[in-house]
This record gives C-alpha cells, sequence and structure tokens, in this order.
C-alpha cells in the first residue's frame, strides 16, 4: 500500500484506511508509540500491561502444553 501525507495545519498527517485500524483494533484514542531506525517509520499500538501479561501466559501455556509436538516440527 502506497500512502501520501497530507497538509493538516501547519503539519503534515497520514490517513490510515478503516480496514488497517480493524486489523490492528486500534482507533482514535489508541496510543501509538512511533519509532525510526533513521530509514524506516514504525507505528506501534501502545498495548495495556494486563492485555500483554494475559498474552504472555497463554504464550507460555501453549508451549508447554505442545512443547514436544513443536520440537517434532522443528526437526
Amino acid at each position: 500500500m502506497i500512502k501520501r501525507l497530507t497538509r493538516h495545519g501547519n503539519s503534515l498527517a497520514l490517513v490510515i484506511d478503516k480496514g488497517v485500524l480493524e486489523l490492528l483494533e486500534i482507533g482514535a484514542d489508541t496510543p501509538l508509540s512511533i519509532t525510526t531506525d533513521g530509514k524506516c517509520l514504525v507505528l506501534t499500538p501502545v498495548r495495556d500491561e494486563g492485555r500483554r501479561k494475559r498474552f504472555r501466559a497463554a504464550l507460555e501455556e501453549g508451549n508447554r502444553r505442545y512443547r514436544k509436538v513443536l520440537e517434532r516440527l522443528a526437526d
């Protein structure tokens, strides 16, 4: 997808399509972390710590439960 910046007062804005916003589960009130490596701009939704902990716990449980299967698949 190629986008162009649009004028917004004395600044420039990037309009993000509704489909992308829905895919990332972000909206106008979602805080975004903006980082760069000097060549690329990266926007990342800032999620609450509770969501991150629940995800990490689910990931660890899945790894524990399916460890042997995952190891066989990796071979």
